[in-house]
């Protein structure tokens, strides 16, 4: 099992008791289960991290799969949905639902 970083100094000189943690630096305590989970990042292709309502913009053209269709480098989706997956991202472009990896698009 990992340690966890300190919530309150974020140094992760962490000692472990029974029932709880305590930073060895500055002596917070805090208990076992309420452990905060790691937030997950989503960065675009600049490295820019995304979040939900963002707009993003493809840096190239993209088949589409399951027909000819192809979408143009530059076109743009507005208010995504960031979401697990191999996919990270789901959005609407020109009305049809679409899902997308974070690496072809730019924030913007």
């Amino acid at each position: 099992m990992t340690k966890p970083a300190c919530p309150a100094c974020t140094l992760e000189d962490v000692l472990s008791h029974a029932d709880c943690w305590e930073c060895a630096t500055c002596g917070h305590e805090w208990p076992r289960e309420a452990t905060p989970e790691a937030a997950r990042v989503v960065k675009d292709a600049h490295g820019n991290t995304l979040a939900d309502g963002d707009t993003v913009t493809l840096i190239k053209d993209l088949k589409l799969r399951g027909g000819s269709g192809v979408l143009k480098g530059g076109t743009k989706a507005r208010n995504i949905r960031l979401v697990e997956g191999d996919h990270e991202i789901d959005c609407r472009i020109d009305g049809v639902a679409m899902a997308l990896k974070a690496c072809f698009v730019k924030k913007g």
